[in-house]
């Protein structure tokens, strides 16, 4: 009981923050090591936080399609979720990924509501860089990057509408349910998974704003084997979103999805007309994976 005592104490003082973000500070690597172009970008929030992020141009010689802002998800930093757009300027999408505050090289410490300025940041960065005018803009929002971007856009129409696209991969629908869900998977916390849960906030919660983006074409992506993200985030935020929308199911781990070149030509196709494409609609056509588990 004393232990039980200690998390409930530790996740009243937290809150949300504790939970949500799991930063990591440092860069472990650069893009060089996938031998890709780039270079750093400095930022600064409106709290004059100090913020990093990295600029991956269109490959050389190919026409620059459009841009993606890849917002990751809410463990370690950015050189650690390249995975989910390195591939991306090769086909002609330059790329803005962006260091939320206390990850990477990024100053401060992550909590909510303030990282929304991050966000405010990266956008204001794009209003201004001349690279990035005359071509379609789409947010990459993968796991609780998908949720910030939601939750930001809802407030900021005059950003959404100037996206082509906002493509979610993994996201949580509810902090809370997520919670909930984590806290059981330990015999430790599954008879309080309840209570504790109730301390998470859930009022930034991605199924609250995802309503209020009409008119910005929406393309979902979500693991059946999703074991961090439950797929029922995904169904419940599908069916919350307005049109057009398309739900995405893929196989793999939680936010694996760029790892599997099918799950990046659906992206692409997508890409190409947002208001239009379907996805791959029939199971049959959903790549398995032998985990090599029973």
């Amino acid at each position: 009981m004393k232990l039980i005592g200690t998390l409930i104490l530790l996740l009243s003082l937290g809150g949300c923050s504790s939970m949500l973000f799991y930063p990591e500070k440092g860069q472990p690597f650069t893009p060089d090591k996938a031998h890709i172009a780039w270079r750093d970008v400095s930022l600064s929030a409106a709290d004059g936080t100090r913020l990093h992020g990295w600029w991956l141009p269109a490959k050389a010689g190919v026409p620059v399609k459009g841009t993606v802002l890849h917002l990751h998800g809410n463990g370690g930093n950015l050189a650690w979720h390249l995975g989910g757009s390195w591939w991306l300027p090769e086909q002609g999408y330059q790329v803005l990924m962006l260091d939320y505050r206390g990850y990477g090289l990024s100053a401060g410490e992550p909590s909510l509501p303030a990282i929304y300025q991050d966000l405010d940041a990266a956008f204001a960065w794009l209003d201004a860089a001349p690279e990035v005018q005359g071509h379609p803009r789409i947010v990459l929002g993968q796991s609780i990057g998908g949720a910030l971007a939601v939750h930001y856009l809802a407030a900021h129409p005059e950003q959404r509408s100037r996206l082509q696209a906002l493509v979610l991969d993994g996201v949580p629908a509810s902090y809370r349910d997520v919670a909930r869900h984590t806290l059981g998977t330990s015999w430790l916390t599954w008879p309080f998974k309840r209570p504790l849960s109730w301390l998470i906030p859930d009022a930034d919660s991605a199924v609250h704003g995802i309503a209020q983006l009409k008119g910005t074409p929406i393309l979902l992506f979500h693991s059946l084997d999703d074991e961090i993200v439950p797929l029922d985030n995904g169904l419940t935020l599908y069916k919350a979103a307005p049109l057009p929308r398309v739900l995405q199911l893929t196989r793999g781990g939680h936010v694996q999805t760029f790892a599997d070149p099918t799950f990046r030509q659906v992206l692409l196709r997508y890409l190409e007309d947002p208001r239009h494409f379907n996805g791959l609609r029939r199971l049959g056509e959903i790549p398995n994976y032998d985990t090599g588990t029973p």
